[in-house]
């Protein structure tokens, strides 16, 4: 189904591909030999088949921009990627997590409404715009941290913090309401348990009653919304990666949508979707790992 929506989108992109690559001033004659020479001439379903069977086989096909392997040419952007994806993780996921059981050890006080409010705040302003006033603050005025990443800057790991420090604090702002949120409300509602307050009436510490047993029964419902913000992520870093000239796959597919170059846009977004059907699958495996009700026959 992802396939056929990806193939599709592609397919309704303004302009034509052989017009694109040959610019304006080409020939009628030069125009149809190229998209005779990259099978646009075919109807639309024949196509799709051609692409999906290359595409099951590992065969993401040729640049239509640089002539290259797509395969490749992926390959060189993908760590870029994943390395901001898995620090933005390691960072906006336990931030989140202890924000929300901040509130939810504290309900209605102003500590929770400052959370609250605040985080409310970040998720209502998009991405590009908190890139924005981060540069303007961080790079602009007081010069902390690079408004342009270039990956040779990477030559340790507190060099490569230091020049992703804006990303990663633009697609945390984006995550953390959502997530810190959803922790609150699950912790509270676990607390409303029969079994917590018999666990009050006993005298338990609040943080025992937090972390022994309110934490293990609201994993479930946070599994969930951590897996929906870290797919959230796979497309969020589109909009980093191009604001910070970053180059991962999300500029390259930016890139592709602007030089029409469909197989490199249709190989990356095929790689999103994935992985985020990938991510989901994992979170509702590890939510069946924490539940044991939902691992039973009944």
């Amino acid at each position: 189904m992802v396939s056929i929506l990806v193939f599709a989108g592609t397919e309704i992109l303004p302009g034509d591909v052989a017009t694109a690559l040959l610019g304006q001033s080409a020939t009628r004659e030069s125009v149809s030999a190229l998209r005779e020479q990259l099978g646009l001439n075919y109807p639309a379903p024949i196509r799709y088949l051609s692409w999906l069977s290359r595409l099951v086989r590992g065969d993401f096909g040729k640049s239509l921009a640089t002539g290259r392997s797509i395969a490749a040419l992926v390959g060189e952007r993908l760590w870029n990627t994943l390395i901001l994806a898995i620090l933005t993780t390691l960072f906006a996921v336990p931030l989140s997590v202890i924000l929300g059981l901040l509130s939810a050890s504290y309900p209605d006080s102003l500590l929770d409404r400052t959370i609250s409010v605040s985080s409310l705040m970040l998720i209502s302003v998009p991405e590009f715009f908190t890139a924005a006033v981060l540069v303007l603050a961080f790079a602009v005025t007081w010069r902390l941290f690079p408004a342009v990443i270039h990956v040779s800057q990477f030559s340790s790991p507190g060099q490569m913090l230091h020049a992703l420090t804006l990303p990663i604090l633009t697609l945390t702002a984006s995550m953390l309401a959502h997530m810190s949120r959803m922790t609150r409300a699950a912790i509270l509602n676990v607390l409303r348990s029969a079994y917590v307050e018999m666990a009050i009436l006993k005298g338990l510490t609040k943080e025992r009653i937090i972390f022994r047993h309110a934490l293990p029964n609201a994993l479930g419902p946070i599994i969930n919304v951590i897996a929906l913000n870290l797919g959230y992520l796979v497309s969020g870093v589109v909009v980093v990666e191009t604001v910070f000239a970053y180059p991962g796959l999300g500029r390259m597919m930016v890139d592709s949508v602007t030089n029409r170059d469909v197989p490199m846009v249709q190989a990356v977004a095929m790689i999103f979707c994935a992985t985020y059907v990938g991510i989901n699958l994992v979170a509702d495996l590890l939510v069946m790992a924490t539940n044991p009700r939902l691992r039973s026959k009944k």
